[in-house]
This record gives C-alpha cells, structure tokens and sequence, in this order.
C-alpha cells in the first residue's frame, strides 16, 4: 500500500509530493527520471519488505510504480510458470506486463492502481483495479499530464482551478460521479480501466478492461445449495489470500454484522492469533456485545475501542481536507477515528466493504425486488405522486414512515430520479432550490443509467449495478480509502475478490432479498458457520431507501 505520483513534460516536485502524499508511504520515498517522464513513488512497507523496493526496473525498458495489493500473484506465477528474482508482486506485474501486455489484468485479483514506463515505445501504461479501491487522479493540459493517489497532491503541485459544472453536479448527486472531480482538467481513472499515455505527443486513451455488466447479464443455474458452497469456497479462498500475502500482521475489523462476522470466523481458520477490533461510539448504539459473541466463538485476541468525539471540533477540519474535494457522508467522521486506533495496534485490517452493493444489504433493495421502477408505469407514478401530495416529510430516517413516504417519492418520479431519489439523501425533494444548474449537468449520468435501466435485467439487479457504479465507487470506497490512508493502515476487502465480484451479480435475485430479508444467501452462510443468531437476524430499523 503507497502512495503514487508522475508525469510527463512536468518536473516533480518531490518536497511538495511529500507534503501531501507522506501519510500513504512513510516508510521510504524514491523517484525516477528518463525523458520526459518523472515517477516518484511513497512506501507503505507490507510485502517482501527487503525486496520491494520501488520504482522497479525489468530488462533496462520497463519502470513500475504501484500502489496496492496482488493477493495472488504467486498463484499467478506458477499458473503461468513466470520466475523472477524477489518475491514483490511488484515485480510479478512487471513480468506480466512483458509477457502479456494488457491481458495481464485479467488474472489479478487485488486492489491497484500502477503505471508502467516503457523506454523503447515511450508509452506509460496505468491501470486501475475492477471495484476501483485504489485510486488516481489525472490532469491533461494539452502541454502537460501529471497524476497523483490525491487531489491534494495534484492541488499542492498545480495551479487547478474549480469547475463548476461538476459543484452543481455534486450538490444533486451527493458526491463526484465516477470520474468527475472540483476541478478543471482533472478525472479521476475509472475502476476497471487501463490508459495509454504516449509521451512523445501525449495522446491519452483509455479502455474499459472489466466492467460489472457483463456479470448482471449472466443468469446463474445454480440453486441455494451450490450457490452457497461456491460463495464460501470463494471467500475463503478471497480471505486467505488477503491474510498470507502480507509480512505484516493482519487484523479485522468486527462489527455486530454478519459481513465482518463472517470475514472474522474464516480468517481465524488461517490466523490462529487474529486481532479484531470493535469500535463503540457515546451516544451511539453499541454493537460491542455482539462483536464479543464472535470474538469469545473463534479465540480472537479482542479490543473494544471506544471513540469518544471530543475533539471533534478541533479534527473536523483536517477530517474533511483529507479529501481534496466536498465530501458529504458524515460517516468519514467515525471511519477516520476507528481507523486511528486500529493503527496504533496494527498496519493491515480486513473489513466487509462491498458485501452490501453485491449480496443485497440495503433495506432500498427490498420493494425493487418485487418491482422495477425504473419501468414506465403511468398509474403507478400518478398514483404515487398523489398519495406524496398528502404526506408530510418524515423527521426520522429510520421510521416506517419514512420507508414509506421515501418509496412513494421514488415512484412518483422518472428516470434517473427514480434513482437518484432511491439512494441521495442530500438534497432529495429540495433539488429545485439549486440556483441555475446548467442545462443537461446531469447528462453523463442520465447516458449511464439509461444503458443500465434500458435492459432486461430485473428491478434489484439494476439499483443493484447502478450502486456498484456509483455509490460503492464514488463514495464508500473513497471514503474508507482515505480514512485508511490518512493513518498509514491497509484495508482489505474479501467481498471484493475477483472470483466473487464475477460470480455474485449472475445469483438467483431471491438468494439476496427474500421477502423482507436482506442479504439472505449470507444469513444462511453465516447460520452454516455457526454465527449466533442475534448476529444473523438483529432486530432490524428500517432505514431510508
């Protein structure tokens, strides 16, 4: 885990990256230079520490540096017969990358982001991650293209200026959508997608590697019973690759949920000295008690961190600037704290992320499982829209009655508001009041819901996508991302193993959302593993949609 900065017809400024990207590596910093290319990379020491070091050259052509974890690059070079002189999956990417080019991703499963100089063809290839973990933002001028892990690194390095087309966007939608950021000039790399600089004459183009789409649009034969043995082989197989590629400890993080639960009851099997950490807030309902069931079940070596906000008012500011960019989920509050505590214990820490987008763990999912909005229906809009006439806003997220005058507001609406309504909390019902958005702001948005919407997929499939796309990437990933790295601490997310993020979307629609039951096929895996019941079925408050 590091940090990453480069560019092409630009010097660097290694003072000004350490500046802003030190937290990502502070355990050593090198750079490189050839031609017009400057690379400079932050480590975050945690696999072959001796013999990882970068940048990292091959054959006197290629030049790496990377930022992010191959869990099975040895499974990859045996697979593939490759040999090489350290045991870095850092230079398993570069043997890759000369053996097969771009048709190396296809056999990594891990989170990155890396770039590759080639000296001969005077190219740099970067690649992101599927889920899109791992981030990277770019700036292209025309004269000039300068990357970095942060928007405060290219900010620290550049003169940028604000773009407000992207400010509006960001105040209907929540958040930046997917590649968009505050700034001119400046995108962020998509998950799932590789670039090509030519450094002679800067040409740019990027290609779509994977894309979750393709898996929707695979139905699965299987039933219950081999979709549960296939689901626990893969996360098996997911966890204990994220447990044995580290020289590092690796802890977990334990909630009273069934993800972390279960993550927790499988890692013990590879670990049989695991750390878990169970975070309680003041004021906050306490899951401690029921992260202890799990932790007493599998002999973990437990710690009940309580977080206090205290401080807040002096650490909210450096908080929130972490970012680079507005950031509205107030959950990067508490993320932040949890994560500065497990690092005083720990460097690596498993976690559930993306458990939720892929099996179905949000109560919004729920009616979309019985019926796609997202379809035309003139009776139920008019209907919906009449019955929201009458029924005041509700003053509590978690009441029946919100569930359903949310559900009533969704159905009343269009298109991407149906969405939008389903899943942004921000500014839903006041996006009126935002002063003279410019026309068609939303129009990227719109093109890819539409491609989404206009399929033959279910209702719960298509939010189902549409939140891996753009919840999962635009906001929790980046939210936990920075969190992690703020406090130099590794986060690891079994659920979004290369196996399961192929396997999950083609699932049964009734092995995630079952009646009212979220996230079923899990609370069965997690019944198999012998997870205490009040684990599998809490009592449940209804959340907003």
């Amino acid at each position: 885990m590091c940090g990453i900065a480069g560019s092409v017809n630009f010097k660097l400024s290694c003072q000004q990256v350490n500046k802003y990207l030190l937290h990502r590596g502070p355990d050593e910093q090198n750079g490189f230079s050839a031609d017009n290319v400057d690379f400079y990379h932050l480590r975050l020491s945690i696999l072959d520490i001796s013999g990882g070091k970068q940048p990292m050259h091959l054959a006197n052509r290629y030049t790496i540096i990377f930022n992010g974890e191959i869990y099975n690059h040895n499974e990859v070079r045996t697979q593939l017969h490759i040999k090489g002189n350290t045991s870095s999956d850092t230079e398993t990417l570069l043997l890759l990358y000369q053996q097969y080019g771009a048709g190396m991703l296809n056999y990594l499963d891990g989170m990155f982001v890396f770039t590759i100089y080639d000296r001969v063809e005077k190219t740099i290839f970067i690649a992101r991650d599927r889920a899109g973990k791992k981030p990277l933002y770019i700036y292209r001028d025309g004269e000039k293209i300068v990357f970095a892990s942060e928007l405060n690194c290219l900010r620290g390095l550049l003169p940028l200026e604000i773009n407000q087309d992207n400010i509006y966007h960001y105040l209907r939608f929540g958040s930046f959508y997917k590649q968009l950021t505050p700034y001119k000039n400046v995108q962020e790399l998509g998950a799932g997608t590789y670039a090509v600089i030519n450094c002679s004459t800067l040409d740019y183009k990027e290609t779509k590697w994977w894309d979750i789409s393709k898996f929707y649009k695979l139905q699965h034969k299987d039933k219950l019973e081999q979709s549960l043995e296939k689901t626990d082989a893969f996360l098996h197989q997911g966890i204990k690759r994220r447990v044995e590629s580290s020289d590092l400890e690796v802890g977990s993080f334990l909630s009273g949920g069934i993800d972390s639960g279960l993550v927790t009851a499988i890692a013990s099997q590879y670990n049989n000295n695991l750390k878990t950490f169970t975070v309680s807030f003041e004021g906050e309902y306490d899951e401690a008690p029921l992260a202890k069931l799990v932790a007493d079940k599998y002999h973990t070596h437990h710690t009940q961190i309580s977080i206090s906000f205290n401080h807040l008012q002096q650490d909210v500011e450096q908080i929130l600037c972490n970012y680079g960019e507005p950031f509205f989920d107030s959950s990067a509050i508490p993320s932040y704290y949890v994560s500065k505590e497990a690092r005083k214990h720990l460097t690596v820490i498993l976690n559930g992320d993306g458990a939720d987008e892929l099996f179905g763990g949000y109560r919004r999912y729920v009616p979309f499982a019985r019926y796609d909005f997202f379809k035309s229906n003139a009776l139920i809009k008019n209907t919906a829209a009449a019955a929201k006439k009458f029924l005041p806003p509700s003053g509590n997220k978690k009441s029946t009655y919100n569930y359903l005058y949310r559900l009533a507001a969704l159905a009343s609406k269009n298109n991407l508001h149906i969405y939008l309504s389903a899943g942004v909390d921000i500014m839903e019902d006041f996006e009126n009041n935002i002063i003279h958005p410019p026309a068609g702001y939303l129009k990227q948005m719109q093109h890819d819901f539409n491609a989404i919407a206009d399929t033959n997929l279910s209702g719960l499939k298509k939010i189902m996508q549409l939140d891996f796309d753009t919840n999962l990437f635009s906001d929790l990933l980046v939210k936990m991302d920075i969190a992690n790295m703020a406090n130099s601490l590794e986060g690891r997310s079994p659920f979004l193993s290369k196996e399961l993020l192929e396997y999950t979307p083609g699932m049964n629609d009734r092995f995630k959302i079952k009646g009212g039951t979220t996230k079923y096929l899990l609370r069965q895996l997690a019944k198999n593993t012998c997870l205490s019941n009040s684990l599998i079925n809490p009592k449940e408050d209804l959340r907003y949609l």
